[in-house]
């Protein structure tokens, strides 16, 4: 219903923030991560927002970027998951973070999410690695390893993978990554540091 709402920050805790639009205060349910990135009270702020109805209840969930978002709407379709435990992998995990535990299947990290035990932490990457395309996946690793020429290049293509897990498409996660290699060298960086990067590139746009 709300793509974003931007406003004044009227206040805000770690888990909560009142922002007014309108002449209207809402009240929004954020992660930590968002909260250390919220400004002093009084600022003007833009939350990407989901709207979460059930027969009793009516909540408003808001994040500062589109990764945090795409990941909360990710985890959520994911049985079991519910907004409260999204909220708490989001607030444990970067979206860099994320990706790349789901593309390399490593459950310790989202266990450090509290309340996420282990069955969960298996069932998020299971159902998800499920629902993204297995062939969209593997022709960005086939663009990266051409590109490489030597096929090393591992990082760089879980770093393309990742970023794609994110929502972007093939040929915006190659063209940002690319891009960084123009300007930095990334030979010696993982793909955490890479995907980093080419986010960080892509909010420059």
């Amino acid at each position: 219903m709300f793509a974003y709402i931007r406003g004044r920050l009227e206040a805000k805790s770690p888990d909560t923030a009142v922002v007014e639009a309108g002449g209207i205060g809402y009240r929004i349910a954020i992660p930590l991560s968002s909260y250390n990135g919220l400004g002093d009270e009084g600022s003007e702020v833009r939350l990407f927002t989901h709207m979460h109805v059930r027969e009793d209840l009516i909540a408003l969930f808001g994040f500062l970027s589109r990764e945090e978002l795409g990941m909360f709407e990710m985890l959520i379709t994911v049985s079991g998951v519910g907004p409260k435990a999204a909220m708490s992998v989001i607030s444990s995990l970067t979206p860099s973070d994320f990706a790349l535990a789901l593309i390399t299947d490593d459950s310790a990290r989202f266990r450090k999410a509290p309340g996420v035990g282990a069955k969960t932490a298996q069932r998020i990457i299971l159902e998800l690695k499920d629902k993204i395309k297995k062939e969209q996946l593997a022709s960005g690793n086939e663009i990266v390893q051409a590109e490489a020429g030597d096929g090393k290049h591992s990082a760089v293509s879980e770093a393309i993978s990742a970023m794609m897990v994110l929502g972007y498409s093939q040929s915006e996660a190659v063209g940002a990554v690319t891009s960084i290699r123009k300007k930095e060298d990334i030979e010696d960086m993982d793909a955490e540091a890479i995907v980093r990067s080419a986010l960080k590139q892509m909010m420059i746009k």
